[in-house]
């Protein structure tokens, strides 16, 4: 599997077929029994087997976890600082903080509040904000839409679309909803019981696949 620049890519799958475990894969917080992750970042081509997660958020790859995983007992504010770990972003917190603060005015109304007594939009908002403070480069996106109601699932998407445009970002996404995933998808992959089952090579190939239309809607 392959992610070129620039691009955002969905891995899509049902639940307990190994999507989350491949970010995490990614991010240093599994270990792979085998193969290889490498990521080329400014020129340089960095294998990432072996590195902390602390090392590969330095390199300016960034992950918006599944179910969020704030820290509840503090604030708003507080969660988006601590995403500016890397010694880039903190030379450019305000700045950066700024740019969240215009992306989601919710958060700059909201920046004193406790993360923990937010709604599940408003705290899926914290982290991709959270992420975007570490100022990436990459950005992995595990299961956006798990908890939220239909229509914050479209905000949200939308919202992704955008920040990767503006801020020229490469997004891998894991996704089940697949209606959603497309609407933002260059390319995606079929993950299958661990297993890369087809990849399709622009959205219309993913939308219009009849071993995709079996798999996700029956038909």
């Amino acid at each position: 599997m392959d992610v070129n620049d620039g691009e955002t890519v969905v891995l899509l799958g049902s639940n307990g077929n190994g999507k989350s475990t491949l970010i995490k894969c990614i991010t240093g917080l599994v270990e792979p029994s085998s193969g290889e992750v490498t990521a080329e970042i400014n020129g340089m081509t960095t294998n990432l087997i072996g590195k902390t997660p602390e090392e590969i958020v330095d390199l300016g790859i960034a992950m918006v976890p599944e179910g969020r995983r704030l820290f509840p007992a503090l604030t708003v504010e507080e969660n988006l600082t601590l995403g500016a770990y890397r010694p880039e972003a903190r030379a450019k917190i305000d700045e950066n903080m700024k740019f969240v603060f215009e992306t989601f005015p919710r958060l700059e109304e909201r920046r004193k509040q406790l993360a923990g007594s937010m709604s599940g939009g408003e705290q899926q908002m914290v982290a991709v904000a959270r992420a975007l403070m570490s100022d990436p480069k990459i950005l992995l996106v595990d299961e956006p839409s798990v908890g939220l109601a239909p229509i914050l699932v479209s905000q949200m998407i939308a919202k992704i679309k955008e920040l990767k445009e503006i801020k020229n970002l490469t997004v891998l996404m894991a996704e089940q909803n697949f209606n959603q995933a497309i609407k933002i998808a260059d390319r995606g992959y079929i993950i299958v019981h661990g297993q890369i089952e087809f990849e399709g090579e622009n959205a219309a190939a993913l939308e219009n696949n009849d071993m995709i239309k079996q798999y996700y809607l029956g038909v």
